[in-house]
């Protein structure tokens, strides 16, 4: 039996792998680990590695038979390669798929964020119109706040943004980080950006990891506590479900 099961486990495992891609395709959350333009590649690279698998199962020797002295060992280290490896394979099933969250935001430090340096510039953006305006993402305002903190710059210009919530270090009562993520290739190299709000007590309404909508402007930070000099303060604030794509490119 346990040579049957060795010669069998690996397209097993690749059966399951590959399932678990195109389903997450077949639903649109594979974008929930990969840049969408990797999507197509990786459906297509599944299935040549599940032809690949079934055509080294095809060539394979039928013997088993290995030298006595290594046996035991290749017994030890085979269990555990499979309890392994289908372990990895079968959580992608069963663990449903998600968003990195506000744990993983502040992990990789939200404030000190570079992402998005170049996605907007005070120049272009200081006779912008409404339209474009309105059109800015929490990477873009993330972008300006850190070319300029002159007040006078963010006058008559209207934020209306999505993110998730991620509480402030320096005043968790009163501000929180309205956060997205952006990816490059895939969620591990993930980098999270992300807007400062004040909004007192909001956990009141809100939870961590909530997605709201906010409509608001940006004003000199009146929280004692925080020393960041500007602060988006909602006009209007609603909690959203979760964007289709929820990280920005």
């Amino acid at each position: 039996m346990w040579p049957s099961l060795r010669r069998w486990w690996g397209v097993i495992l690749i059966l399951t792998a590959v399932s678990a891609t195109v389903w997450l395709a077949a639903t649109q959350q594979l974008v929930l680990y990969i840049h969408p333009r990797y999507v197509v590649f990786t459906v297509v690279m599944a299935a040549i590695a599940l032809v690949l698998g079934v055509l080294s199962l095809a060539v394979r020797p039928m013997s088993t038979d290995e030298p006595e002295t290594r046996r035991g060992w290749s017994r030890v280290v085979g269990g555990l390669a499979l309890l392994v490896s289908g372990a990895v394979a079968i959580s992608l099933v069963i663990v449903p798929p998600t968003t990195l969250s506000s744990a993983t935001a502040s992990q990789r430090d939200i404030v000190g964020s570079t992402v998005g340096s170049d996605s907007q510039n005070v120049d272009d953006v200081a006779n912008a119109d409404d339209e474009l305006i309105a059109s800015f993402t929490v990477v873009d305002w993330s972008s300006l706040l850190r070319q300029t903190s002159d007040p006078s710059f963010y006058t008559n210009k209207t934020a209306d943004v999505v993110g998730f919530i991620t509480a402030s270090d320096d005043d968790p009562a009163n501000i929180f980080y309205l956060s997205r993520f952006t990816v490059t290739c895939c969620a591990v190299d993930a980098q999270p950006t992300g807007v400062a709000v004040y909004a007192p007590d909001w956990a009141n309404d809100f939870d961590v990891d909530e997605w709201v909508e906010i409509t608001g402007s940006f004003e000199v930070n009146p929280s004692s506590r925080s020393d960041l000099p500007l602060v988006l303060v909602p006009e209007t604030m609603t909690a959203v479900e979760r964007p289709s794509e929820p990280y920005l490119y």
